[in-house]
């Protein structure tokens, strides 16, 4: 440990701390399941490396040679339990050569140079030219390149142009980024896995001979050059920079012709990579390396902690770069770092939660400094910077918190800083509208960091919901017709809340109006009046007073408007309605408990004019109004009579209510109800009030009936007593127990009440007992007792006793009486309300209270039951919607506060409703609004309610008329006005374009340009998916106005090219962003400019003219204009890729002829590539990029004017070979290094579409000796050449599997032309094994990847197509496979060699293998899922057990920006730096034999991945179901698979058959085509889920299944016409047929694709073919499944068959097979019920005829089958063949279903077919009259079978079917039979159908008879003529 470097201390003591920790269990890393000498890669605790071990010699190999060389590179690395908080760790080790080794030391060593212009420049290379041909993993493996990078970064904030350099950084980075992606996505693409090692690619049969070497045909070879690349005279040595411009280059062109042919030296073959690249790769010490290597996770983290400080520059450009290579970044964080990261505790993970944490802090701050920089006074583009960077900064923190920390887990980890930001993003009101995904994942974090901060979004969140309501309230309230009153009071009663802010007191009136408006009516739902009434209460009691007060001051108005004196001469019906809202008892309580005792004058003040003039309206109400307003009244009277008094208004109008009438009648009041209110009187605190209450008590009591019986007698001197009777000095307690349980039985209690009641026992005892009860009655449990004893009825009956003549009798009972009445009432609500209304009962207490005037007990105890009985309605008022203020027990008696201050009560009794019930609570706090950030929300929020959206409100900004309709205090700020406008994407973007049409200076617009990036960034971050506001704003603005001027000339200054660089790169983004959605207009524009004549800038600068080459002299206009020429060269490429779904005719044409025109000018850029540079790689890696772009497009060459396609394809021919010669075969195969890679798979991807592209110009196949390279041996200078292929077969086993996949896709297209396979065959006849030992090889070697594999099968494929013989045949061009044995000296050529060859090689035995290992999953390992609990995993490609270890169902990918390939050589080109996604080309090939058709091979989705082994659980090893190395077979590679086999087949029938059923090939074969996965996938395909991946990827992985079925039905219908015992097995056909029929009913009406219709209606037409096959040659194997499976899906099935029909002009192909199934199912049904027609025992199974025929459910699907069929027949000409398919089907149909007669009756086809019949019989007669013509011709003209066909219909519609006989009756059918007799009588076979169809007409049908008798003329005039014909032919 002392000998190493301070910082490798620490590492080393954390590796050591690992050691002593006991891991929980044993890892399965002990599991002796390892092959002899490979090794496994443990990841090491601290600092996750991979370590590769050698099993068999210790941790650290003695032979360290031997080490490297058999050194296996790891598998990608998903999580292991070490470090289960990773996804995916480490890529597998790439080793590499010295000279690969040599470039990367370069320019790492470059980049830390202080030289700018040279970092500048290394930078550049790295991008253009190390990034495109090194993977992007070595830049992890070898981190110093990266780490240079990193510090590079550091720059940003420096002076002196040091800024450039950091964005130059952050512009490789972002590549990297990009480059890493699409590395992951290859090595989890199913198709290109392999457990190969990338070492060597060794392959047996290709020892290549040192003479078969390939040379250069280049007319301008360097003399003197030994190098195998030539370098340029003068200069030798290693090329340190691997630019191609400085020690090593070489001409690509062929102008110069001086030096000779074949002047070079030659080279040892490429094939011997055994002997010359090895050594290469010994002198480096991988062990020390790999842990020096960086992981992903590291390089993820290592980018945030370097890129996030750079955001807080003031540098819009470098804030938007750093912006978008995070967001690249997050995308790798994701597939790379699990949430788990925060519950592990290994020292790696505790290190990235650091870093993590600290770059969270740093970004929270970042945001807060961006926030708070707006409002400060800068100029308004730096505060526009700063609000554009805030919405971005905030757009991705929230992305990467979502990506890393799960919600819950933030209170525990996230910075204070971050908290802070969130606050602010959550009150970010332009935010929350924008883009609402991320303004609720800052809501949610927040809510669990701060609930403080949280609690005041909350809250500010309700205000913005009332501002809302209150302006959508305000807004509909006034609009006309029709409203929806309920929905406009629930508006009202949320604006309630926000008054606090807005204060806009016209909306208190809108609300009053509403509610009088809502009582007027008498129709008006108690819902409706019950909802209104609580928002009218609410603002009531509202708790700001402006809001109170305004809201009395309108009900006060509306009130004296309709009751005021000036309406006296008005109809007061019309007028008095309008009060109806006031007239409740909750309203006028309202008023009178609160109104009127409110502090504030204005209120009470209102309240009590609003009860005057109540009080005072009798005359102008109608009675009905009068009596609603007196019956409201009556339940708050108790309240209204505390504020009774004499001298005032409303005091003395309350006293007149206790009064009578004057006329005796029964006053305002009702009797009983003005009694209560007398006694009221008499316990208000008024002396003046109690004695005028007495006055009218007296006068009542007076009037009562015997009151001349009753004590006391009412004189004066009574009455002077009773003023201030009630007014005791000790209140009673009104207060009751609740006992739990009881304490005295109820025997007991009954006994003591028997006690009471008895009049036979002494009143001492009695009263001894009511005072016992009054005790017990304490506890409430015990009233249920007494009250069923009738207690209230005997205690009355005392009182009439007691104020009876001899009262004084009982008076010792009266108090304990009074006390148990009271108790009782107490408690019992009902019995209150009963006796309240018993005037008797409360005269009689109050007789009773004047008898015993002097106890003051008994005064208390009555004083007690009036305040129980007068008060009791006032105790219940409102209690319901206040349920804090409720009592606890329901027996508790409580008054309202108000009652207790207007009167003295003589109880003490709970009170309540302190404050109103109906008072609200403000959401805001006055602190609360005082926070800035709150009072902007709320500002805007107003604002954008007020003016209904956005887009209004800038409108009104933007406008010259300002009308302002509320207070200066909610108008915006600038600062407002300005976030809005930044923040809404189609104002900002609409204000950048206005910025660069007003623009005056370069550096204006391109600042515009830079800000439209942010609103792309934005739209990316979000991930809104669907129809992005960017994707909607660009569709709308005007590109072409703003940007015209500055493409249509040529730049004339270094600014000038700068801008065009930054114009053109915006609009490369701008095409992307539509790319799935293009806009017309923009491209037609776009193509417009791209087609003008001279100058033609955007395609002129592509290629440089003498003078701009003279200029490249200076440093700086060089760099520039190459970065101008790498911009458009993005663009076009870009566009190319718009265009899939483009139908537009005018833009399709414009873009045909752009295609060729842009062909041309790349073919200049090819050629430019000579002096003085010779190959600039920069400019020819994008040059190649372009043309695999380009030509990946069908026609590409066909659309210009002056040179023909062939031409062009040949030019570009030439080039190519010439690039691909001095890349690649020059440098001796070029096998190992990674130099020159990007030009070799450019270059061959561009080889491979121009081969298609010259099959489809070609008429023949005399362009291929055009692809022959001349062939040398060593030392022949003399020899003659030959031509041949020679120079593509070092390529098919170079170390990269896409260039090995793309070349053999080049041999298989090449094949497809008899000459191609001669060719390459001749070329490979120094090769052991020649080309088919090599091709099978390739085939069958398990370690190769299956995409490679495939193309192997295609060229075998394509090789069986030419017929070869079977013996040697002397001049016979194409001899086949020759096979010589050494040892007998016995040849064989042809199919006897082709036997032995497939024997020798084990063929069908691998076949077999691959079958059994077919992977139907989507992605080879998870990248979005973490590893299974108690599995670990090593890095070792060929150990089984690791291997597969994490296969686990496919991923539902979690981002949607996903990139749609693995970068597949065959679809995908090489994109330029800034394209972010990879596009996919698809071929479209229909060439015979079979050319391969691409797709992108990297996709696919199931469910679960599916093998015909079982599905594999979690916890189980794959040891016992593959074997090693891993076989990972594709369904591409099967679908491949098939068409060899099928080709074998035709080839030796039955010794392939034999072999067949010896490898049980059909049964596994047939095992895998199950419907439930393309089932699943259609599902996906039409409601995605938000987990699922890319729609791309489940399309692709669709097709590959349909192609493989497509591909299963045509081997199987081999099979059938071979052997058809093959696949007549009961447990292989009943499966499959099951799974036919399943897949053709797949419903794919929602799938847009067109491509992937068209896949389907191909596997449809495939298995329809098959099925009809099934029928034909094993129908009675195969009809009863048949028919099982269409009668289960006989809906589906019919629908499927309608639109297949419904699709005969498209898919007639389709059409014709399905009508061919159905058909022959008919028929070969028919036929079974014919033989099993005698059989007794056979058990009646549900057929398709039955089906037709049964319910009425099928009757519609039949009707529209029928009709479709009938309509397909009568729409096709005579000639086409579908009319022959149709008319078959009809037959059949209408042979077993009675119902399809029915229909076809009612469509009228017999008629047709007669009509049909007279037409053929006219023109027959006709053509019999002309001279010379035949009578026999009308075989020829076709009449025959149309005869035919018209008369077997006829017979089959008539078969049994009287209705069908009467129409044809009627359409006279024996006439127009009768006059085509004499051509019946020349053909025995139209005769038999004649006859035919007559026996079936007249069966059972004598009318039809007789129609036959009919005379000989008169009835068909037409026939006269033809009357001697059949008498002559007799």
């Amino acid at each position: 440990r002392a000998n190493v470097e301070p910082n490798l201390q620490a590492e080393i003591d954390g590796i050591l701390d690992g050691l002593f920790i006991l891991p929980s269990e044993v890892p399965a890393l002990c599991s002796a399941s390892y092959q002899t000498d490979q090794y496994q890669c443990c990841t090491a605790v601290a600092v996750t490396v991979s370590i590769t071990v050698n099993k068999n010699s210790r941790y650290f190999p003695q032979d360290r040679s031997h080490f490297q060389q058999m050194e296996v590179p790891p598998a990608p690395v998903a999580a292991t339990q070490t470090t289960r908080c990773l996804k995916f760790s480490t890529f597998p080790w790439l080793p590499l050569t010295t000279t690969d080794r040599h470039v990367l030391s370069s320019n790492e060593s470059s980049l830390r140079s202080s030289n700018h212009t040279l970092i500048w420049n290394t930078c550049e290379l790295l991008k253009d030219v190390i990034m495109q041909d090194f993977p992007a993993e070595i830049f992890l493996q070898r981190p110093k390149i990266v780490q240079s990078l990193f510090s590079l970064l550091k720059l940003a904030f420096g002076g002196e142009g040091t800024p450039r350099l950091a964005l130059q950084s952050v512009s490789c980075l972002q590549q990297l980024c990009m480059c890493l992606r699409h590395r992951l996505h290859f090595y989890r693409d199913p198709g290109f896995f392999s457990s190969k090692q990338d070492t060597v690619s060794q392959n047996s049969s290709l020892s290549y001979c040192y003479e078969v070497r390939v040379t250069h045909h280049s007319q301008n070879p360097s003399p003197g050059s030994s190098s195998p690349r030539p370098s340029v005279v003068g200069r030798t040595g290693q090329r340190p920079r691997g630019d191609g411009q400085d020690w090593d280059a070489v001409s690509s062109s062929g102008s110069s012709s001086h030096a000779l042919v074949n002047s070079r030296i030659s080279v040892p073959s490429p094939l011997d990579v055994a002997h010359i690249d090895l050594p290469e790769l010994e002198s480096e010490d991988t062990l020390q390396l790999q842990f020096q290597q960086l992981s992903l996770p590291q390089f993820c983290v290592c980018l945030l902690e370097s890129t996030v400080p750079l955001l807080r520059t003031g540098n819009r450009q470098m804030i938007i770069r750093v912006l978008e290579l995070l967001a690249e970044d997050l995308i790798l964080i994701g597939e790379a770092i699990s949430v788990d990261i925060w519950d592990d505790s290994s020292l790696f993970a505790i290190d990235m939660k650091e870093k993590l944490l600290a770059v969270l802090g740093s970004l929270g701050e970042t945001m807060c400094y961006h926030q708070s920089s707006i409002g400060v006074e800068h100029t308004e583009a730096v505060r526009r910077l700063h609000r554009m960077a805030f919405v971005s900064i905030s757009l991705f923190a929230a992305r990467l918190l979502q990506m890393l920390l799960p919600v819950e887990k933030a209170s525990h980890f996230l910075p204070e800083s971050m908290s802070a930001a969130l606050f602010l993003v959550s009150l970010d009101m332009p935010i929350s509208l924008e883009y609402p995904n991320i303004h609720e994942a800052a809501v949610a974090y927040l809510e669990q960091l701060n609930s403080e901060n949280y609690s005041i979004y909350k809250r500010a969140a309700e205000a913005v919901y009332s501002i809302e309501c209150t302006c959508n309230f305000l807004s509909d309230v006034g609009k006309e017709g029709e409203k929806n009153l309920l929905e406009l009071v629930e508006m009202a009663d949320h604006a309630l809340h926000s008054f606090s802010y807005h204060y806009h007191l016209p909306l208190i009136e809108e609300i009053i109006n509403l509610c009088s408006k809502i009582w007027k009516s008498a129709q008006a739902s108690p819902l409706l009046q019950g909802e209104s009434q609580k928002v009218f209460l609410r603002m009531l009691s509202h708790p700001l007073l402006q809001v109170k007060v305004e809201t009395y001051h309108c009900c006060l108005e509306i009130v004296k408007q309709c009751l005021g004196v000036h309406n006296v001469t008005k109809p007061v019906s019309s007028l008095c309605s309008g009060i109806h809202f006031l007239l409740h008892p909750k309203v006028l309580y309202e008023i009178s408990a609160f109104g009127i005792q409110d502090p504030k004058n204005e209120v009470n003040a209102a309240a009590k004019a609003i009860l005057l003039y109540l009080l005072q309206g009798q005359l102008m109400m109608t009675a009905l109004t009068w009596n609603r307003f007196i019956e409201s009244l009556c339940p708050v009277i108790p309240v209204l009579q505390g504020y009774a008094d004499p001298e005032d208004p409303l005091g003395n109008c309350i006293l007149l209510l206790s009064k009578a009438s004057s006329e005796g009648g029964e006053g305002v009041l009702p009797c009983t109800t003005r009694l209560k209110s007398i006694l009221r009187l008499l316990l208000v605190k008024k002396p003046s009030v109690r004695s005028l209450a007495l006055k009218l008590l007296v006068c009542h009591l007076t009037r009562e009936e015997g009151t001349e019986r009753k004590r006391p007698a009412m004189d004066a001197r009574v009455l002077a007593r009773a003023t201030n009777l009630f007014i005791v000095k000790k209140p009673i307690e009104l207060k009751l127990d609740d006992r739990k349980e009881l304490i005295i039985k109820l025997e007991t209690v009954e006994k003591v009440y028997e006690i009471f009641i008895s009049d036979d026992i002494d009143l001492v005892l009695r009263k001894s007992a009511a005072e016992q009860l009054a005790v017990i009655m304490q506890d409430i449990k015990m009233h249920a007792v007494v009250k069923k004893l009738c207690l209230i009825d005997k205690i009355i009956e005392y009182l009439n006793e007691c104020v009876g003549e001899d009262g004084q009798l009982i008076e010792c009972l009266i108090q304990p009486s009074l006390t148990l009445l009271r108790k009782v009432l107490c408690a019992d609500p009902g019995a209150r309300v009963s006796l309240a209304q018993q005037a008797s009962l409360l005269t009689l207490l109050f007789r009773v209270s004047l008898i015993f005037h002097e106890d003051c007990t008994v005064v208390t105890e009555v004083g007690a039951l009036f305040c129980l009985l007068l008060f009791d309605e006032v105790s219940r008022m409102d209690m319901c919607p206040a349920p804090a203020c409720q009592p606890a027990s329901p027996s508790v008696f409580s008054l309202p506060v108000s009652i207790f201050r207007r009167y003295h009560l003589p109880v003490h009794v709970l009170g309540h409703h302190a404050v109103s019930p109906y008072s609200i609570v403000l959401p805001l706090s006055a602190d609360c609004l005082a926070l800035k950030p709150v009072s902007d929300m709320l500002r805007i929020a107003w604002n954008l309610s007020w003016y209904h959206g956005t887009e209004n409100l800038l409108k009104q900004m933007n406008s010259e008329t300002k009308i302002q309709e509320f207070l200066d205090t909610l108008k915006l700020s600038s600062e407002d006005t300005l976030t809005l406008k930044v923040t809404h994407t189609a104002s900002g973007l609409q204000d950048c374009l206005h910025a660069v049409v007003q623009a005056a200076a370069h550096r204006e617009v391109r600042a515009a340009v830079t800000s439209m990036s942010f609103y792309f960034l934005n739209d990316r971050l979000s991930f809104k998916g669907g129809a992005s506001p960017c994707g909607a704003a660009l569709k709308f603005l005007a590109w072409h106005t703003a940007l015209n001027r500055f493409l249509q000339v040529l730049p004339a200054c270094i600014e000038d090219e700068k801008l065009l660089i930054d114009i053109i790169h915006f609009l490369n983004k701008l095409l992307k962003e539509q790319r799935k959605n293009s806009s017309v207009e923009l491209l037609n524009w776009l193509l417009e400019l791209l087609l003008r004549p001279s100058p033609n800038p955007l395609l002129d600068l592509l290629v440089l003219t003498e003078s701009q080459a003279r200029e490249e002299t200076d440093d700086f206009r060089t760099a520039v204009r190459q970065q101008l020429q790498k911009e458009l060269m993005a663009l076009y490429n870009t566009l190319l890729l718009s265009f899939g779904a483009i139908t537009n005719r005018k833009c399709l044409e414009l873009f045909y002829v752009f295609q060729t025109q842009l062909a041309l000018k790349l073919l200049q850029c090819l050629r430019v590539t000579d002096a003085p540079h010779f190959y600039g790689l920069p400019s020819l890696e994008r040059t190649l990029r372009g043309m695999a772009h380009l030509t990946a497009l069908p026609g590409w060459s066909s659309h210009s004017p002056l040179a023909k396609p062939l031409e062009i394809c040949g030019k570009y021919l030439a080039g190519l070979l010439e690039v691909i010669t001095s890349f690649y075969v020059e440098r001796g195969g070029n096998a190992m290094s990674f130099m020159g890679k990007g030009v070799t798979k450019s270059t061959i991807l561009c080889l491979l579409h121009l081969s298609h592209e010259m099959m489809a110009e070609a008429q023949s196949s005399e362009w291929m000796p055009l692809w022959f390279l001349p062939l040398g041996g060593h030392g022949e200078e003399h020899t003659p050449m030959q031509q041949g292929l020679a120079w593509l077969i070092p390529l098919w086993v170079d170390r990269d599997p896409e260039v090995r996949f793309t070349s053999l896709g080049l041999g298989s297209a090449l094949t497809t032309l008899e000459t191609g396979c001669v060719a390459l065959a001749d070329s490979c006849q120094n090769i052991s094994g020649g080309l088919w030992g090599t091709v099978v090889n390739i085939l069958l070697d398990q370690s190769e990847c299956s995409m490679v594999r495939r193309e192997a099968a295609f060229i075998l494929q394509n090789l069986l197509v030419i017929p070869m013989p079977s013996v040697i045949v002397k001049d016979y061009t194409w001899q086949g496979p020759c096979v010589h044995d050494e040892d007998s000296g016995l040849s064989l050529v042809g199919k006897p060699a082709l036997q032995a060859l497939l024997y020798h090689c084990h063929f069908y035995e691998h076949l077999h293998q691959m079958v059994k290992h077919c992977y139907l999953g989507l992605y080879t390992f998870d990248l979005s899922c973490s590893a299974p609990n108690g599995t670990s995993e090593s890095s070792d490609l060929n150990g089984l057990d690791d291997s597969l270890k994490f296969w686990r169902a496919p991923s539902r990918m979690s981002h949607q920006d996903r990139d749609p390939s693995s970068l597949s050589t065959s679809e995908t080109m090489v994109l330029p730096k800034n394209s972010s996604h990879m596009g996919s080309i698809n071929m479209c090939l229909n060439a015979e034999p079979r050319a391969p058709s691409y797709r992108v091979a990297s996709v696919g989705q199931s469910s679960q991945p599916e093998t015909v082994s079982p599905r594999l659980p979690h916890d189980s090893t794959l040891s016992a179901l593959l074997p090693r190395p891993c076989i990972l077979v594709t369904p591409p590679l099967l679908s491949a698979i098939c068409s060899l086999s099928d080709s074998l087949l035709v080839i030796a029938p039955q010794d392939t058959a034999s072999a067949f059923r010896q490898a049980r090939l059909i049964e596994l074969l047939c095992g895998i085509a199950d419907a439930t996965l393309i089932e699943t996938c259609v599902q996906e395909l039409k409601a995605p889920l938000p987990s699922s991946p890319p729609v791309e990827h489940t399309q692709a992985q669709v097709s590959f299944l349909l192609e493989y079925l497509a591909s299963l039905s045509r081997l199987l219908q081999s099979c059938l016409l071979v052997d058809p015992d093959l696949v007549i097995q009961d447990e292989l056909l009943k499966p499959l047929i099951t799974n036919i029929i399943r897949v053709l009913t797949i419903c794919t009406k929602d799938l847009f694709d067109a491509e992937l219709a068209l896949a389907f209606h191909q596997t449809w037409t495939h298995l329809f073919n098959l099925l009809a096959t099934l029928l034909r040659k094993a129908g009675t194997a195969s009809l009863p499944p048949i028919t099982t499976g269409v009668a289960k899906h006989w809906a589906a099935v019919v629908d499927m068959f309608c639109k297949c029909v419904g699709l005969s002009t498209t898919s007639p192909s389709l059409c014709t097979a399905s009508l061919q199934f159905l058909s022959i199912l008919l028929t070969e049904e028919a036929k079974r019920r014919l033989r099993d027609k005698d059989k007794t025992d056979s058990c009646p199974s549900s057929t398709v005829a039955s089906l037709l025929d049964k319910t009425q459910e099928n009757q519609k699907s039949l009707e529209r089958l029928t009709e479709a069929i009938i309509q397909c027949y009568e729409g096709k000409p005579s000639k086409d063949v579908l009319k022959r398919v149709a008319a078959n089907v009809l037959l059949s149909l209408l042979a077993v279903s009675r119902r399809a007669q029915k229909l076809a009756l009612k469509a009228d086809l017999i008629d047709n077919c007669i009509e049909q019949m007279k037409h053929i019989s006219a023109q027959l007669s006709l053509d019999s009259l002309r001279p010379g013509k035949a009578a026999l011709r009308k075989k020829e003209d076709g009449f025959v079978k149309e005869l035919s066909t018209a008369m077997q219909l006829l017979r089959n519609c008539l078969y049994r079917n009287e209705e069908g006989k009467e129409a044809a009756l009627e359409a006279h059918l024996v006439p127009v039979l009768h006059s085509l007799w004499p051509w019946l009588l020349m053909d025995d076979s139209l005769m038999q159908i004649a006859l035919q169809l007559l026996c079936v007409y007249t069966a059972n049908f004598p009318n039809g008879c007789s129609s036959l008798c009919w005379p000989s003329s008169g009835q068909y005039p037409v026939l006269a003529g033809y009357r001697g014909a059949p008498g002559n032919s007799l």
